[in-house]
């Protein structure tokens, strides 16, 4: 991404991008102001939301198109209007066959920082899969501002790009297909990903895996081939105040092992690996922004199958922690393998702060919908934190209670507790109280990913598939973090 100030009216570029308020002026640019003066003369264009108007080789410019989108009113518009319109604009710049984009970034810093999220986001494809790649990402992307500003964005341009790249890689790995992202596979992919970073990597094998008494872990993957891993990512910064453990959910695939889950919806199980993914990719993106927190990144990676060797409902299961478990269903795994990850990174680390990250339960995309996470924490502070990193992220979090009386719902009559609650109600809530079992005193939040995670319709800057939710929303955190 280019920062520049140079001539506007003398820029060559196949499309130059103009944000237009419905009732307030977005650019001092004296060129843009022209330009825009004109796209107001046309009926069907008077800067509403959504409102679209493209302009060919117009005489005040040396663009060969100007796109102008329209805001709307200048008080409603908040950064992620920003964010979807420069993601809308990088979509009509690759069905056109552009190489090249300019913005118009002479807007508030927040706007203009949100249309380069925007942008670099939008510029993602997930078309990798296919013989015939009809499109192509922009190769040039820059952004026109004043002069006086041009080091400021400059200077954010890094963690901009960081932060995306970030997202994107997530993306790519929920969205991958699970023949390619098997527990060996999947961490594979993981390690060379973080190959050049400033990063120790621990690969936790099936025979360390029973060496620890990951009892839970190796259960739910007894039905598979594929044996479980653990990966564990240690960002470890030369001068450091806080241990930050984040804890990523890793079902490769997850076929709710003997009680098989219906064939509607089997295929998209694919992303029962996006707390994983989200993880990892914030590892990695922490590194490259040297964010100055200890981090550690534990991944439990495992595909949860029937077989003859599969555990099953009614099995009692012996955690990490010691705690006893009643199966009361196997599709209720990913807090089988959280449990004894959390158990792993408490003992081993003793974090100030502990987060789980996990496609956990479709009780909680029930209650929130598709693009709205669960916070289970009870730290109200730490619940605040993180729904106001995920309001200016536009990564939406929602604080859920966890009420201590309906604990009654995990309580089992041979075992210390059941992995699920003892009727369909308040499943999330169930399952996050299971997930308490295990964290003793640790500063703890679990956010509930099941709805945002993964989308089956595109948006403005994010295509079908994998959505990377949770890196941008866990690095402003970590960067906000006292």
């Amino acid at each position: 991404m280019n920062i520049t100030a140079d001539d506007l009216a003398q820029m060559k570029t196949g499309l130059l991008v103009i944000p237009v308020y419905e009732d307030a002026t977005f650019s001092r640019s004296p060129v843009a102001g022209n330009l825009v003066s004109r796209a107001m003369t046309y009926p069907e264009f008077k800067g509403g939301a959504g409102e679209e108007l493209m302009l060919y080789s117009p005489e005040d410019a040396a663009a060969e198109r100007v796109l102008f989108l329209g805001i709307g009113k200048k008080e409603k518009a908040d950064p992620e209007v920003f964010r979807a319109a420069a993601g809308k604009a990088m979509s009509r710049a690759i069905k056109a066959k552009q190489t090249d984009i300019v913005f118009c970034g002479h807007g508030k810093k927040e706007s203009v920082l949100a249309m380069m999220e925007g942008a670099v986001l939008g510029n993602h494809l997930s078309d990798f899969y296919k013989k015939e790649r009809k499109n192509k990402p922009v190769t040039q992307i820059a952004f026109h501002v004043d002069k006086s500003k041009q080091t400021a964005y400059m200077e954010a341009v890094g963690g901009i790009q960081a932060v995306c790249k970030g997202t994107i890689m997530a993306r790519d790995w929920v969205s991958a297909p699970p023949n390619d992202k098997r527990p060996d596979m999947f961490a594979r992919s993981i390690v060379k990903a973080a190959d050049r970073e400033n990063l120790t990597i621990v690969d936790i094998d099936e025979r360390n895996i029973r060496k620890n008494r990951m009892y839970a872990l190796l259960a739910v993957g007894s039905g598979s081939d594929t044996k479980p891993r653990m990966l564990v990512i240690d960002y470890r910064p030369d001068k450091y105040d806080k241990t930050v453990a984040l804890i990523g959910k890793g079902v490769t695939f997850d076929s709710g092992g003997i009680n098989l889950k219906p064939g509607s919806g089997l295929a998209d199980m694919k992303q029962d690996m996006a707390g994983a993914a989200a993880v990892a990719a914030t590892l990695i993106t922490a590194s490259r922004m040297e964010i100055g927190h200890r981090i550690i990144g534990v991944l439990p990676l495992v595909e949860n199958m029937p077989s003859g060797n599969a555990y099953r409902p009614g099995d009692i299961i012996r955690t990490a922690s010691g705690k006893t478990v009643e199966i009361g269903n196997t599709d209720a795994e990913g807090r089988m393998i959280l449990a004894d990850a959390i158990s792993y990174a408490i003992k081993q680390y003793t974090p100030d702060t502990l987060i789980d990250v996990a496609t956990l339960t479709g009780a909680c995309k029930m209650a929130l919908g598709p693009k709205i996470a669960g916070v289970f924490s009870w730290n109200d502070k730490l619940s605040g934190q993180l729904v106001a990193s995920g309001r200016k992220t536009f990564e939406r979090c929602w604080a859920m209670p966890m009420p201590d009386d309906y604990r009654d719902m995990i309580k089992s009559d041979i075992a210390d507790i059941r992995n699920v609650g003892k009727s369909r109600w308040g499943g999330a809530i169930a399952a996050a109280l299971f997930l308490s079992e295990f964290v003793k005193e640790v500063n703890w939040a679990h956010i509930d990913i099941a709805g945002p995670a993964f989308s089956d319709k595109a948006n403005a800057y994010c295509p079908v598939g994998g959505t990377g939710f949770g890196v941008r929303l866990l690095i402003d955190w970590l960067q906000n973090l006292q």
